[in-house]
């Protein structure tokens, strides 16, 4: 049997920083706090998610549409609300920009009639609600994950009571709720074809098509030697195969559930996107993860600690590629990739990668994985048919008549 749940001041330990956090896809984040960053379209943050409601508008002027939840109890609407919010990001000198106007340092009254004043180079930054919604009905509400699907008609969310919520967006109209798991939702990702996977306080990790359950994830069942209730899942998030173009794979972390003297290693498995199948799980270091990210092509994975470290993996063998021991000075909430769209690319410049983080120091830091030297592929046939001829060479010296 379970053990009972966490008392609320343990609960209160794990969510006592408050403040509302946003993120924005494809095109950056704003957060309070530093507790959200987005640069995709699955949520990082557990209590936001972000899609994309409108593009660029005359270049200028960014619209986007989150769904947050306050994380502090005085900051909500009503018990357990969520709230979805229209975020609108007007770049510096976008028309009908109003805000302070700032003189030119060393102008005079003539020369600012003449042309001497400049606008601010601040952004602006509207927030708008459009709807609010109960998502969490237990006696200490509190919305712990939240979820947009690829195509943003369907929003996914969880929490202390366990129970998960489907809502049609953008009319936020609740088309399923059930409950998943006994205890808090830690965490949620939702699959192309619609599956929804859940992460469970209480070791527990399943997958769900609609209230049915496909199957329960078992992480260890190649490793005997672990103990079932060692470790609990801690984050989940689906990525896409580069180069094939069905294939879908699931990663999700395991933490220890209790803490040692000598702090065993966490683990990151990969899953087959379809059958649930783990294809491979490493140890990804003694720090406990808080948070995981995926890269938009599939090929990079993200790992934020409860110290304040940083590393990024690469999603076909989980092997470490980059690594900063206390990035931050306490836990990371959020990580994001940069996107692969032409803006991103643009930000990206000669590097392979980058990827940002964001913890309660309410600092944002950026890491970057410099492009790897590649060396042409004619240039070494070229080498290899030298080699070949050389030694057929070597041979009619050091043999005569060999030929």
């Amino acid at each position: 049997s379970p053990p009972p749940p966490p008392d609320a001041i343990s609960r209160a330990e794990r969510h006592k920083d408050p403040g509302f956090a946003f993120r924005t896809p494809r095109h950056g984040f704003a957060g309070r706090d530093g507790q959200g960053c987005r640069a995709g379209n699955r949520a990082l943050h557990p209590c936001v998610s972000a899609g994309k409601a409108g593009g660029l508008s005359d270049q200028r002027i960014h619209k986007d549409l989150l769904a947050a939840h306050p994380t502090h109890p005085s900051q909500s609407m009503h018990r357990g609300g969520g709230a979805c919010l229209k975020l609108s990001v007007s770049a510096p000198g976008s028309a009908g920009e109003k805000g302070p106007r700032k003189r030119r340092p060393g102008s005079t009254s003539a020369a600012g009639a003449a042309g001497g004043d400049t606008h601010s180079e601040t952004r602006q930054v509207a927030v708008e609600t459009l709807h609010c919604v109960e998502t969490d009905t237990s006696p200490d509400a509190l919305q712990k994950a939240v979820r947009f699907s690829d195509d943003l008609t369907l929003l996914a969310t969880g929490g202390a009571d366990g129970f998960l919520r489907v809502w049609e967006f953008p009319s936020m109209k609740k088309s399923l709720e059930f409950q998943a798991h006994k205890g808090e939702i830690e965490d949620i990702a939702l699959s192309p074809d619609n599956k929804v996977v859940t992460v469970g306080w209480y070791f527990q990790c399943c997958v769900w098509q609609r209230d049915q359950l496909v199957t329960g994830l078992h992480w260890n069942e190649n490793l005997p030697g672990v103990p079932d209730k060692a470790y609990r899942y801690q984050a989940c998030r689906f990525g896409r195969v580069e180069d094939q173009g069905g294939a879908l794979r699931l990663y999700t972390v395991q933490i220890p559930h209790k803490r040692e003297r000598r702090p065993p290693p966490c683990y990151l498995t990969k899953w087959d996107g379809h059958s649930f199948l783990p294809l491979l799980t490493r140890p990804c270091g003694t720090e406990v993860v808080s948070c995981l990210a995926v890269s938009d092509t599939g090929t990079f994975l993200g790992l934020g600690s409860v110290t304040g470290s940083v590393a990024i993996c690469a999603s076909f063998s989980l092997q470490r590629l980059y690594y900063v021991r206390e990035a931050h000075g306490i836990v990371v909430t959020d990580l994001a990739f940069l996107p692969t769209s032409h803006q991103g690319q643009k930000l990206l410049g000669d590097n392979e990668v980058a990827l940002l983080s964001v913890a309660v120091d309410s600092r944002c830091r950026l890491h970057q994985i410099p492009c790897r030297r590649s060396f042409p592929v004619w240039l070494l046939l070229l080498l290899c048919a030298g080699l070949v001829v050389a030694s057929i060479l070597l041979l009619q010296l050091a043999f005569p008549g060999f030929l």
